[in-house]
């Protein structure tokens, strides 16, 4: 197993907890959880720990929303996202832990701040800032989905970063919080074990990997039902903004890291 001190598997296992927040509250903000991870173990490595957990958290984000999900936006998004994890793992291949954080931590204040300007555009104009039903339709939301799909996938893959892209992208298309939740919910759950085989072939997950998952998932548990508890008192606005703070902080460490 790592070599970690008490105060390290504290720090992950507050990760742990919010890791299933995360996934059954505001998505994204398990970004802080990468950060904690990456801060505390080997960084690449830490990637391969950190994928089961969040296995984890997706099986109880599923059982949560699972009747929620939009599937006609999950079968646009995944051959787009699939093309991404390949380049992610090709990535990986040759890319050292500096690369990974100023390449992921650059995407995502990339996308928070186009985010922005689209929602401030969208309130000069006095036009609804989210339409009442997902915008998922036509050449437009197409050429969006496939470019959001391979940013999530490479991040997804390269870092378990995929969460405050794809977020972005159900902000901006237009789901509302339970569509959202259980969008995403069924998405991330596909892609995180999809993405398992490679993760293993890159030497990510291993014994000692696994070892300290063991320990770690039952943290996880608890996050999600605080989640739970929370997700219902959260206005749709709020909400929106959580997304979006979990997205800059996210980029951010990775950045300044």
């Amino acid at each position: 197993m790592y070599t970690v001190t008490l105060w390290e598997f504290a720090a992950l296992a507050a990760a742990a907890i919010l890791v299933g927040f995360s996934k059954t509250a505001v998505s994204g903000a398990n970004t802080v959880s990468l950060a904690i991870f990456a801060a505390v173990l080997p960084a690449r490595e830490s990637t391969g720990v950190l994928l089961p957990l969040l296995i984890v958290g997706d099986v109880l984000a599923v059982r949560t929303y699972r009747r929620h999900a939009h599937w006609g936006t999950l079968w646009r998004l995944f051959p787009a996202v699939a093309a991404g994890v390949v380049v992610g793992t090709v990535f990986l291949l040759w890319a050292g832990d500096s690369a990974v954080r100023t390449s992921i931590g650059a995407i995502l204040l990339l996308m928070a701040g186009v985010t922005l300007w689209r929602r401030r555009t969208a309130a000069r104009a006095e036009t609804p800032a989210v339409p009442a039903a997902p915008d998922t339709d036509g050449a437009g939301a197409r050429l969006k989905a496939g470019s959001y799909g391979v940013l999530g996938g490479f991040t997804t893959m390269v870092a378990n970063a995929g969460g405050p892209v794809m977020s972005l992208y159900l902000l901006s298309a237009g789901f509302r919080k339970l569509g959202f939740l259980g969008t995403s919910a069924w998405f991330f759950l596909i892609v995180n074990v999809a993405k398992v085989p490679f993760s293993v072939g890159l030497g990510l997950i291993d014994a000692r990997s696994l070892l300290l998952d063991a320990l770690l998932a039952l943290f996880v548990l608890p996050g999600a039902f605080i989640g739970k508890a929370c997700v219902d008192r959260i206005n749709q606005k709020l909400f929106e903004r959580l997304v979006i703070a979990a997205t800059v902080l996210g980029g951010l460490q990775l950045l300044l890291r």
